[in-house]
């Protein structure tokens, strides 16, 4: 089956009892055991399994092309799920430039377990070479990433990563599996922040750990998934679902807006650089056009000529574009990362990131233009 179809059908059954054609919400915390102790329909506790939480993961699944999924509370609760198959003396191999939270997880939370981690440019396959270590367990990769939509070349790191015997999970989260499918070069997990482009709405948190193949990892993370707790609400899996059913036909066309935007910004003169690796000048183009599959997100980030207070003015001025944290809404977002992603951060302090929503592009174009007149 095709995507779109996928995102329909997947996990969306017609409800045996009433005839719902629309999903029930099944609230219940706890299930009925039969009179002989088993549990024949399949579930025993909400922690463990829900049917709502068992359509989203299906359905997840099939849209990446994986074997099994797992759903979380959030994308933070989603990667510290891969964080915790990683033991004392182990070692991690991760981008010097991607989502701050991930990176906080490592030091923060991870590294003080006793496991050790090396930020590298992903960008670069020799950068990744020289940081595998016979402890390497794990290789994590993020592209395009965040802020600055770096691309790294998903399967020659895989390859190197598993020629060490390490796994590899990439975050997917920018791309979506509408424009880029990880599992297809060999990766072994793919990981979401379902907040994003997955619930689309700005109304409900999720994260999700997709598995390549059945065996050890899948069983560790569902285990981990029932012994850990942080599971996402009934309501939340209902809501991401019903979301999902829209994934393709909204990427598609926030990542239309976004182009035309990257093909603005990058002739304007109030701009230093664009960073989009749908523009032939990105130094990723040539590999993003390899690995994802025909389009290049709905995410950009660019600089403005001047610093940190030229960028934020730039940001104030803004009328369609709302000032706040995240991405992957209908709603177009600008924030300016730097000042977030705190003291360890790489990001330039000019630099502003654009969510792109299903606005008309010709407002948002129009938007940034009177935004940007002062920098011309």
């Amino acid at each position: 089956m095709k995507l779109e179809t996928l995102s329909v059908r997947i996990g969306r059954d017609v409800e045996p009892m009433a005839g719902d054609v629309a999903p029930a919400i099944h609230m219940s915390t706890t299930f009925e055991r039969d009179s002989d102790g088993e549990f024949s329909r399949g579930y025993s506790y909400a922690r463990a399994d829900n049917p709502g939480r068992k359509a989203l993961e299906q359905c997840i699944a099939a849209l990446e092309g994986g074997h099994d999924a797992t759903a979380y509370s959030s994308g933070s609760a989603a990667s510290l799920a891969v964080f915790s198959l990683l033991r004392p003396g182990d070692h991690v191999v991760a981008p010097i430039e991607s989502y701050h939270g991930t990176a906080k997880q490592l030091r923060d939370i991870i590294g003080p377990m006793g496991v050790q981690y090396t930020f590298v440019d992903m960008t670069r396959a020799d950068a990744v070479r020289a940081a595998l270590t016979p402890a390497t367990k794990l290789v994590w990769i993020e592209t395009p990433s965040n802020p600055m939509l770096n691309v790294s070349d998903i399967e020659a790191i895989t390859a190197l990563s598993h020629e060490r015997g390490a796994i590899v999970c990439c975050d997917n989260t920018f791309a979506t599996p509408v424009w880029q499918r990880p599992l297809r070069f060999g990766v072994d997990l793919v990981m979401h922040s379902s907040t994003k482009y997955f619930g689309g709405h700005s109304d409900v948190m999720g994260g999700a750990i997709v598995t390549r193949e059945g065996g050890t990892l899948s069983e560790r993370l569902r285990d981990y998934q029932g012994t850990a707790g942080n599971t996402p609400a009934a309501f939340d899996c209902w809501l991401l679902r019903r979301s999902l059913t829209t994934l393709v036909c909204r990427v598609r066309a926030q990542t239309e807006n976004a182009a035309r935007i990257a093909e603005f910004l990058s002739t304007h003169q109030g701009i230093e650089r664009v960073f989009y690796p749908g523009l032939a000048s990105h130094r990723g183009h040539d590999i993003a056009r390899k690995q994802m599959q025909g389009g290049f997100g709905a995410m950009l980030s660019f600089c403005v000529r001047g610093g940190r207070e030229e960028a934020f003015a730039v940001a104030g001025k803004m009328k369609y574009f709302t000032r706040a944290t995240s991405l992957g809404g209908v709603e177009s977002l600008v924030e300016h990362r730097a000042s977030i992603e705190g003291p360890h951060t790489v990001t330039p302090q000019n630099l502003l990131r654009l969510s792109v929503g299903l606005e008309h592009a010709d407002d948002l174009i129009a938007d940034l233009d009177q935004a940007l007149a002062s920098r011309s």
